[in-house]
């Protein structure tokens, strides 16, 4: 150990979670998949009872003043049900994958120590997805929380170690960071031996910068594609729910909807009947003060109720709206709404055809948010793969409400996370839904071939590029 280290007060304190932390996870490594299956069900359990379930929702919104109770609900009681039932049945002790193809048998290993970070907007489901990940694949965690949420954290973590304690094995699997600093977090960074990073832009960058292996994740900002081929009233309705679950704190929510001018009036209306308020002019205006303070996102308007916008903006909303609709034209910086705006405002477009739908979702992912996802209301295959070809995106949600779905759902296939690469698009080193997988080793045994490969002749190597090269 440097003598940095040794001086240093916040490094000595977080080497002393490390240390504890390392020897929590030696005490696993050589655990069967029983064990460790065991272990995630009882420290999902212990967060998701309906009771607990229950109190850490309220205790998030308390604490963290963003988002809902009911989406907050949600998130610790399915979410967190819905992860485990996706990796539950996955093999991730010893043997993994065989391919006989190339006769190779990969074998998992664990990583370590995992150091998470976990946001102010999903502070009660991150910590238990990230800490049943990581010991999926026999690692520990420590958890360096958002200070806006170090006691829900705080909190979760404690439920978990209890439950780890029932089961035979040791608490330290999961450690939550008590006291969150800048300082502290970037110092188990550089200590732990994978990062795992959600949250703003800057943390992801240090994360990337700590000289540990790290998964990051991108910036979100959804545009979402409505084609003259819809059925507009189940797209209508799947926006509704994007746009308000847990008051837009997911970064995946619906942030710029493109209507096929063919439809854009009537979609139009379908979204005032969901519960959308179309802005005037004026109204714009008062709004894009309120959201933005010296070309930064307001945080005073991060997750917070329509009401509360409207409130700050001077806008008489009408009963029933719970969400705004800010018609827009262009993308950039000189146009602020067509960017990430963690709240229930969204911007909305005119466009002719898919081939416009294309430019103008390159264009707005351009500013922010390339990498992330986009969707699509179509049964038009050639529209929807011509998005999907076209676009600089990890993932593409066909007729599903975004936020919930491009993390992983009950009515997709997608893996479940609430870190979502956006690879080199989005800065990021994998375009993944990140699971256990990203959080193991592999060694990869290989035997000989039953028969070796034999290298075909130049000219069926090389075709008639030997010609057209002379």
């Amino acid at each position: 150990m440097s003598a940095e280290i040794v001086t240093n007060p916040v490094a000595l304190e977080v080497k002393e979670l490390i240390d504890r932390s390392r020897a929590a996870q030696a005490q696993i490594e050589n655990y069967t998949q029983a064990q460790v299956d065991e272990l995630i069900r009882a420290m999902v359990w212990a967060v998701a009872k309906p009771d607990m379930a229950e109190k850490i929702a309220r205790m998030t919104v308390e604490e963290s003043q963003l988002g809902n109770y009911d989406g907050k609900y949600l998130k610790i009681f399915r979410k967190t049900r819905a992860t485990l039932y996706d990796i539950i049945n996955d093999k991730s002790v010893g043997i993994i994958e065989e391919d006989k193809a190339r006769n190779l048998i990969k074998i998992a290993k664990p990583v370590g120590v995992i150091g998470a970070l976990s946001p102010s907007t999903n502070p009660e489901a991150t910590p238990v997805i990230k800490a049943i990940s990581a010991v999926k694949g026999r690692n520990s965690i420590i958890i360096a929380p958002h200070p806006r949420a170090k006691l829900t954290n705080k909190f979760i973590c404690d439920r978990m170690r209890e439950a780890i304690v029932k089961m035979g094995a040791p608490a330290d699997l999961v450690i939550p960071i008590e006291a969150p600093s800048v300082e502290k977090t970037n110092e188990l960074m550089k200590q732990c031996d994978r990062v795992l990073a959600t949250g703003g832009g800057a943390m992801v960058t240090a994360a990337y910068s700590s000289g540990t292996p790290a998964l990051g994740v991108g910036v979100g900002n959804a545009v979402i594609t409505v084609d003259n081929t819809a059925d507009l009233d189940d797209a209508a309705e799947k926006i509704r729910i994007s746009k308000t679950l847990d008051l837009a704190a997911s970064c995946s929510s619906d942030n710029s909807v493109l209507l096929f001018e063919s439809i854009y009036d009537k979609m139009l209306h379908k979204l005032e009947a969901q519960g959308g308020y179309l802005v005037s002019p004026e109204e714009k205006k008062r709004l894009q003060a309120t959201l933005w303070e010296d070309d930064h996102l307001n945080t005073a308007i991060v997750a917070q109720p329509a009401e509360k916008i409207a409130s700050l903006a001077n806008i008489d909303l009408p009963e029933g709206k719970t969400f705004f609709i800010v018609p827009e034209t262009g993308a950039g910086p000189d146009y602020p709404f067509s960017g990430e705006k963690l709240s229930v405002v969204m911007a909305l477009y005119r466009v002719k055809n898919i081939d416009e739908a294309i430019a103008l979702t390159n264009t707005i992912q351009a500013y922010q948010g390339q990498g992330h996802s986009c969707g699509i209301y179509s049964v038009n295959d050639d529209n929807i793969m011509k998005l999907a070809m076209q676009t600089k995106t990890s993932r593409v949600m066909v007729n599903q409400p975004q936020a919930p779905s491009n993390s992983g759902n009950l009515w997709n296939g997608m893996r479940q996370t609430f870190s979502l690469g956006c690879g080199s698009w989005g800065g990021n080193a994998t375009n993944n839904n990140i699971t256990w997988r990203d959080l193991i080793n592999e060694t990869w045994v290989s035997k000989p071939l039953a028969t070796p490969k034999v290298l075909p002749s130049d000219e069926e190597l090389f075709g008639d590029v030997i010609e057209r090269l002379k």
